[in-house]
């Protein structure tokens, strides 16, 4: 056949032609499309929130790629290396404050404010996010949707079978508890940046430059990040006990959940109406500070290089602001280098549990060391369910719990395993880094901004696992939940 030629019985395409309401057919082609596309989005919002909630951080990381890669970002003008944006998007969504760069040195205004929107996007959490997203999307909350975002309330329920109310937040209360998580946010985020505010004035910065930061440590404080904006980072507040104070606050708001927040802001003085979550929380978070102080001030009150130069006070406090910044923090008045190997050991023990759930810490989450712990008391005490408080917690949440940890065990060794093996670097350094990234800490040994591009793209994988959870990686991935109608016989292998 020639050109210009059509084959037989084949009619003109006529790129003008309408339909019977005189709208082109093109534009309704397009349409439909456009049509089906938004109604996938929407569908996968209600059937599906924990993979829209991964695809919605795996959009924000890319996005903030490009963004990080743009000249205008550096100081300098001149592009990041694709590693590091990546990297520093990576860190900076999922609101862990590990860097490969100097942030204060590197990164322009427009970069800093990138970081400064970043880690408050990212610390509304994972399933949060996908919720408020969907809600925006399809209108409402579907069904699945809100028993998701109610589970977000309280990760440690199993995410199959009935919703238990004595467990979770009731499901007409989904709305309420989305806007007190933005409400609380800011909220928090203003009053300590307004603390903040003289004491960068007194430490000699410009009143404009003040105005900048006191919002900027506010964010990174609430969402447990630890970005600094200023050269030397906390070096030059060391002795800024008001300052260290109120970021230690800021830090503690953030890392007991936005569930805890709901719960005392509902029943602020009426312990007894308190969840069974909230009080786990609280109870096991305060141990956990308490219990790394001291060892810390144990362990380092010798060190020349740590707190051996201090006085009595000095170390104390000291010892208490790294107990709060290991719990996911990320800020660091003494160099994490410095610290001795029975220090990075506690540290990484408490950077491994980080902080509360559906908080904008990381780890395996306290009320996941509580429930196991409760469990090996329970069995040793040879009860027939672990109980708290007057409440048996049921059996899938233990195994939920127990599911956690080994899912976090593993990726903590692979990544450990992975990057030891490239870069060749002591094992105890690499270990502290790689569960600084899983539990979206921020703190380093020296160790991550030396790494090579491959080893960088490991770490980057692992602070992304780490943040998004180990519960919402499964769900994710997992294409069905099937029921089953039967049970099998049942058979006891020796364990122990």
């Amino acid at each position: 056949m020639s050109d210009g030629r059509r084959a037989a019985g084949s009619r003109p395409r006529n790129p003008n032609r309408r339909d019977a309401d005189g709208e082109p057919t093109n534009l309704i082609v397009r349409r439909n499309a456009f049509q089906r596309a938004f109604d996938r989005v929407r569908n996968l919002t209600t059937s599906s929130p924990s993979r829209f909630a991964v695809l919605v951080f795996v959009v924000l990381v890319l996005l903030f790629t490009a963004l990080f890669s743009l000249p205008i970002a550096t100081s300098s003008g001149t592009p990041l290396p694709l590693a590091d944006a990546l990297f520093t998007a990576v860190s900076t969504i999922c609101v862990t404050g590990l860097t490969t760069v100097d942030v204060a040195a590197t990164f322009s205004p427009f970069g800093k404010v990138l970081i400064f929107l970043g880690v408050n996007i990212g610390g509304m959490g994972v399933l949060t996010l996908a919720s408020i997203l969907g809600l925006v999307i399809s209108k409402r909350l579907g069904l699945r949707a809100k028993l998701m975002a109610a589970s977000e309330s309280n990760p440690l329920r199993s995410h199959g079978g009935p919703v238990n109310e004595g467990q979770t937040v009731r499901l007409g209360e989904v709305g309420q508890l989305l806007r007190t998580v933005a409400l609380s946010t800011l909220l928090i985020e203003g009053l300590v940046a307004l603390a903040l505010y003289p004491s960068l004035l007194l430490a000699g910065i410009r009143p404009l430059e003040a105005l900048w930061e006191a919002p900027f440590y506010a964010a990174m404080a609430f969402t447990n990040t630890g970005f600094t904006p200023n050269p030397g980072g906390l070096a030059p507040f060391a002795d800024d006990y008001f300052l260290l104070t109120v970021l230690m606050v800021g830090v503690f708001l953030g890392s007991i959940g936005f569930p805890v927040i709901y719960t005392l802001w509902k029943h602020y003085w009426h312990v007894r109406k308190w969840a069974l979550h909230t009080k786990l929380t609280l109870i096991t978070t305060m141990i956990l500070f308490v219990a790394g102080a001291a060892a810390f001030l144990i362990l380092e009150y010798d060190n020349p290089e740590t707190f051996g130069s201090m006085d009595a006070w000095d170390t104390t406090f000291q010892a208490f602001f790294l107990s709060a910044m290991t719990r996911s923090g990320g800020f660091a008045v003494v160099d994490i280098g410095e610290l001795s190997g029975s220090s990075l050991i506690v540290g990484s023990m408490l950077m491994f549990v980080g902080g509360g759930s559906a908080s904008t810490a990381g780890g395996i989450k306290v009320t996941t060391l509580a429930v196991l712990t409760l469990a090996v008391l329970s069995e040793a005490k040879g009860r027939p369910a672990v109980q708290a408080f007057g409440r048996r917690i049921p059996s899938d949440v233990q195994r939920v719990a127990l599911s956690v940890v080994a899912w976090g065990a593993t990726i903590v060794a692979l990544s450990t395993i992975v990057i030891a093996q490239i870069s060749r670097e002591p094992i105890a350094d690499v270990l502290f880094d790689v569960i600084s990234a899983f539990g979206t800490v921020g703190l380093s040994t020296g160790l991550t901004a030396e790494l090579s591009d491959p080893a960088v793209y490991v770490m980057a994988l692992t602070i992304f696992m780490g943040r998004i959870g180990t519960v919402t990686l499964a769900a994710a991935v997992a294409a069905t939940s099937r029921s089953q109608l039967y049970s099998l016989p049942v058979e006891r292998p020796i364990v122990g």
